[in-house]
């Protein structure tokens, strides 16, 4: 079942984003909806993409019910090509508008050490993970370049476990440093065209998924980052509104860690 919301427009109070597009995959994850919700706060039409329709459903209503104009909602799998398609064939048959600002934030991890790991278990991290969000893109500036779109705007969701590692998660940790390769290789293939590419790198984010670590592992990793917390879904929203903006217009093919200081 698909969604729509829609809200009256108000021209006297133009916000950062009034009149953008935003999609944003894995719109139904902590980090997803905080993104949603940040940009939407900005004045952006928002389509909320995942896998799981109830968690973008949660996501759906927890929008800013004000001046925003459309929210509408999509079942996607991003691992999959013509999961793919048929999601910009539906965004443009409902929208008839073309996203101009794309975070990828689909992801998933399933741990394991890597002697025990399976083909499965690394091949179903690096289908999401990194191909889905090479999908993505892919389509997405397919169409920018086709509309004539000249200040696009991606922002692909790493992480700080793709920089430095970590044991359990040898897929996890390869397929967010990939995502920082194909962030660079787009942005230096994209910029003649107006579109910048990005990527945000998280640390220790406060989500369910977070709960699963172990407390003397967190006690642990709290001790070395400066800030002494974890973050917030909230510290990476506002990140990604950065890049999305025009305030950021001269920055393409950086990675910015959001991590409170640990690994630096």
């Amino acid at each position: 079942m698909k969604n729509f919301i829609f809200h009256q427009v108000n021209m006297a109070s133009a916000k950062l984003l009034s009149g953008h597009l935003a999609l944003v995959t894995g719109g139904g994850s902590e980090i997803g909806k905080a993104v949603c919700q940040a940009l939407a706060c900005e004045g952006a039409k928002i389509v909320i993409a995942d896998k799981n329709e109830n968690a973008a459903k949660l996501t759906l209503q927890s929008l800013p019910q004000g001046e925003e104009n459309v929210y509408i909602m999509e079942v996607v799998d991003v691992s999959q090509s013509h999961s793919v398609t048929n999601l910009f064939t539906s965004i443009n048959q409902r929208l008839s508008q073309v996203p101009d600002i794309v975070v990828n934030s689909a992801g998933i991890a399933h741990d394991g050490l890597m002697n025990e790991m399976t083909e499965q278990m690394f091949d179903d991290v690096l289908n999401v993970n990194l191909k889905g969000t090479f999908l993505i893109t892919q389509a997405a500036c397919r169409l920018m370049i086709s509309e004539k779109i000249k200040n696009g705007s991606i922002v692909n969701i790493s992480s700080i476990i793709g920089k430095v590692g970590n044991i359990g998660q040898c897929n996890y940790a390869a397929s967010k440093a990939g995502v920082v390769g194909l962030t660079k290789s787009v942005a230096k293939e994209m910029a003649r065209h107006g579109i910048r590419c990005n990527a945000i790198m998280p640390g220790f984010i406060d989500t369910p998924v977070g709960v699963t670590i172990p407390e003397k592992v967190m006690s642990h990793f709290k001790k070395l980052t400066p800030l002494a917390r974890c973050g917030k879904p909230e510290d990476v929203a506002e990140a990604c509104l950065f890049l999305a903006s025009s305030k950021s217009k001269y920055i393409t093919g950086e990675v910015i860690e959001v991590t409170g200081g640990l690994f630096m």
